[in-house]
């Protein structure tokens, strides 16, 4: 099977799971892959005591990400050094599966793909992606051997309802040059 091509504007929700620290991220996401732009909303689900949420904009063409605290609406301005990576399925990703999540009367029809290599032995990676629509389901990816993040994405909706979404707050005009930490 060839890779589909996954949709270039979507909103929706997603959960990120940092594995070293055991860290969920709850997250609504609006990704603009034609501008090469996304922005995560991150959401507040029970309480957690003393950690700030924020919202994140990730604007690679100008390969700068903006840090929002969502309360005070501080903000910062960070570089951003690595490069644009799509969610889609690279042309030269290698297929590992076909198969359906669910069970009987209910389910749903996915591909997973991956860069795994003949000459090597672990992917750095994997991305499920629906059949017939090619939205994406699950990435994961590893850094030097260990799986870093998984990512799963749900509830989404094709294109942006408001792109001003993607245009930092007026605080930006002053941001810091340093991440602020999670905790408060």
């Amino acid at each position: 099977p060839q890779p589909c091509q996954a949709p270039l504007q979507w909103e929706g929700r997603s959960v990120r799971y940092e594995h070293s620290t055991g860290r969920n991220t709850r997250a609504i996401v609006s990704y603009d892959g034609q501008n090469q732009r996304i922005r995560v909303l991150e959401e507040k689900k029970g309480h957690i005591p003393c950690k700030r949420f924020f919202e994140y904009i990730y604007i690679y063409q100008s390969a700068v990400l903006f840090q929002i605290e969502q309360v005070t609406k501080q903000c910062s301005k960070i570089a951003l050094t690595e490069a644009w990576d799509p969610y889609d399925i690279p042309d030269n990703s290698t297929y590992e599966d076909q198969y359906f999540i669910g069970g009987p009367g209910d389910t749903i029809q996915v591909q997973e793909w991956s860069d795994r290599k003949p000459a090597r032995k672990n992917e750095a990676w994997v991305g499920v992606y629906t059949v017939k629509d090619c939205y994406p389901v699950q990435e994961t990816n590893t850094k030097n051997y260990s799986v870093t993040t998984s990512t799963r994405f749900f509830d989404l909706q094709l294109g942006i309802s408001d792109p001003a979404v993607f245009t930092p707050p007026s605080t930006c005009q002053s941001a810091r040059a340093e991440r602020m930490s999670q905790d408060c």
